[in-house]
């Protein structure tokens, strides 16, 4: 009965209040159309509830930070998916980088060249901020598909960043329990 009730409050809330895809001040596109809510209670935002336990299935060292992505993500005006979804493709959620990087986005990584980030926080608000101000206000990107012409050397890249944000709108859905939390 509760999980039932869950997803009613669930879709009342996505219904009532959308969150607009990735590139929220420019275009949506149709594969970032479906919507998560932007559940914001005083002092509880259920996005960075969803993000923590979904990060948590990868045993990522990303786990702690999930509100550093929502609060860049609101700062920068992109999907709170994003970033994390970018750190899925290029280091498995952060276990697979360059040593003492902290740096899970491939961002300035290519043959030798390693940029490094002085902490987890550090990467993820310049990974956004570098989205936002480049590659999509400045070189016009408006979906991942564009922005990943610019930013990675694979023609697949922008597909497999869609899939995480696929995974992690579906894990959101499926896992009602992550997304409100209500006292009775």
């Amino acid at each position: 009965m509760k999980t039932k009730l869950l997803l009613l409050i669930l879709l009342a809330v996505t219904i009532l209040n959308p969150q607009r895809a990735f590139a929220q001040d420019k275009a949506t596109v149709s594969s970032s159309n479906f919507q998560i809510p932007n559940v914001k209670q005083t002092g509880f935002d259920s996005r960075v509830k969803i993000l923590t336990s979904y990060l948590k299935q990868y045993n990522s060292p990303l786990v702690p930070y999930a509100s550093d992505f929502v609060a860049a993500a609101d700062k920068y005006n992109l999907d709170w998916r994003l970033v994390a979804a970018i750190s899925g493709v290029e280091s498995t959620f952060g276990k697979e980088i360059p040593t003492n990087s902290y740096n899970a986005w491939g961002w300035g990584v290519y043959g030798d060249n390693v940029i490094n980030f002085k902490s987890w926080s550090n990467g993820i608000d310049t990974v956004s901020q570098g989205l936002r101000e480049r590659y999509m206000d400045q070189w016009g990107g408006q979906d991942i598909y564009q922005i990943g012409t610019m930013y990675a050397a694979s023609p697949a890249w922008a597909g497999h960043v869609q899939l995480y944000l696929n995974k992690i709108q579906e894990f959101a859905l499926s896992n009602p329990q992550e997304a409100l939390s209500i006292s009775m």
